[in-house]
């Protein structure tokens, strides 16, 4: 039994889940009450004390403290079982930065960004970080743009659908209106927080369905699924799927006819979670942004394309009238009144900082050339994968620098789970999924190249990815044994 997979048993087991299937994210975890207990965590006798035993519980604390370099060092060999960040091609979230952000980090890792009168120049590079991001998403100087730091997209998602809610609801009682039906319309490929946004604040989620001819929302299917009851209609720019940007401007147009034919006025937020950071710098021509009236606020990640370690997000309304002000709430008690808006409350301000470092340190050409670097090499992996034979491209990269792609229909006993174990066996991390409802009887692989993914790296990706579809090929006809490579010393 491989280590990969000795880990994913005890997980399981340690879990509940089903040994040997897939292993996601666990954010709750189970209290061990059984054999397990006793676990004991190993390390070097040469770090224990003398007389001491060089082991300590796993589930309890230890009665006693150690030195701290042993503690270093305990803590240290564990996480080498962890892979390697910047072979993960699975995570749109930054895993490298420059030495002199790393220590500015460091330099901020104790400041909390809620006590803003305790650390006022920090409040002061968040709110430069909020004007250059309401800049760069064309927010008109007449209309005045607010927003706020968070600890990441999903959180800002949050707060953008409470700000529609809110407002629909406002509407509605000035009409005399039942408010007890909200709904908010978005394509079936949304990120689960906009599910979980809507569960946790009693929304309808309308979840429009994707085919093979279109992957995301549609003008269209957005109209279709709005009624008087919708608080609003969610854009993704660069869908987690397979990267594509949704039609925001097609989808303005759609619901300002609908306004036209029915009085139904429905706010659009777009989740620019990744390509809010990608495209202002690589497709300026594009119109998604506050130069779309009808787009009220939007999200993005400083900890994906931002280029910032997580986590830190940010959100932008057009105006102070998109953000209801009974949301907002004013602390007096860390030593001056500041107006706050968040589902959390202490979170650090390092990441902040780092946001800050980033703008100016590259400025605009030098987001340009990150991001054109990475949409390059990713165009140009999606065609060097399209010519291995064996996979049929399901985008391309010229979207998110990010594309996605499947088993081509005449290949069989071959699956995309298979692919992605082989290439775990390398060191590679590809995520091998199905599509959204409509189209999840589709798998698919999914590269994502960040900022660090160089030409270099995504040739040594191809050479792997050919190894791993030869030997599969070789395994599919009965023959994979005699062509292993042993071991030499």
């Amino acid at each position: 039994m491989g280590a990969h997979q000795r880990g994913t048993d005890r997980r399981a087991a340690l879990y509940g889940e089903r040994a040997g299937g897939s292993v996601g994210p666990m954010p709750l975890h189970g209290h061990v009450h059984d054999e397990r207990a006793d676990d004991v965590v190993s390390f070097r006798p040469q770090f224990a004390d003398s007389g001491e035993t060089a082991d300590l519980p796993r589930f309890r604390l230890p009665d006693q403290g150690m030195a701290p370099d042993t503690a270093y060092q305990v803590v240290h060999d564990e996480l080498m079982l962890d892979g390697n960040a910047r072979l993960n091609l699975a995570t749109f979230v930054t895993t490298w930065m420059e030495p002199q952000a790393r220590t500015l980090l460091d330099e901020c890792a104790d400041k909390n960004m809620v006590d803003k009168d305790e650390y006022p120049q920090t409040a002061e590079l968040e709110m430069r970080c909020v004007n250059m991001l309401a800049d760069l998403w064309s927010a008109s100087e007449a209309e005045r743009a607010t927003g706020t730091s968070t600890t990441g997209s999903s959180e800002a998602c949050m707060l953008g659908g409470m700000a529609l809610k809110w407002r629909w609801r406002d509407r509605r009682r000035k009409a005399g209106a039942s408010t007890d039906r909200p709904n908010l319309v978005m394509g079936a490929n949304v990120q689960v927080c906009w599910e979980k946004f809507c569960r946790y604040w009693d929304v309808e989620a309308r979840l429009v369905p994707v085919s093979a001819d279109c992957s995301h929302l549609s003008a269209e299917g957005a109209v279709a699924h709005c009624d008087e009851n919708t608080i609003g209609v969610v854009a993704v720019l660069g869908s987690t799927f397979d990267g594509a940007f949704e039609p925001v401007a097609e989808i303005a147009a759609a619901l300002d006819d609908l306004q036209a034919r029915t009085g139904i006025d429905v706010p659009m937020h777009v989740d620019g979670a990744s390509g809010a950071f990608v495209a202002p710098f690589l497709d300026p021509d594009l119109v998604w942004d506050f130069r779309v009236p009808r787009v009220q606020s939007i999200n993005a990640s400083g900890h994906k394309y931002g280029l910032v370690y997580p986590g830190v997000g940010w959100v932008v309304w057009r105006d102070r009238e998109a953000l209801p002000e009974d949301l907002v709430f004013d602390v007096d008690y860390l030593g001056g009144s500041m107006p706050t808006f968040g589902l959390n409350f202490s979170r650090p301000g390092a990441q902040i900082v780092a946001q800050y470092y980033n703008f100016i340190r590259l400025g605009f050409d030098g987001y340009v050339r990150v991001q054109q670097a990475c949409r390059d090499t990713a165009m140009w992996l999606a065609q060097e994968v399209a010519g291995l034979g064996p996979f049929s491209l399901v985008s391309d990269g010229s979207a998110l620098p990010v594309f996605a792609f499947r088993m081509r229909d005449d290949t069989s006993g071959i699956t995309v789970f298979d692919v992605s174990d082989g290439l775990r066996f390398h060191g590679w991390q590809v995520p091998a999924y199905k599509m959204p409802p409509d189209q999840d009887h589709v798998g698919v692989l999914r590269i994502v190249v960040r900022n660090g993914m160089s030409r270099n790296l995504a040739e040594l990706l191809v050479a792997d990815l050919r190894t791993v579809v030869e030997g599969l090929e070789r395994r599919q006809a009965g023959s994979a044994t005699p062509h292993r490579q042993g071991f030499h010393h």
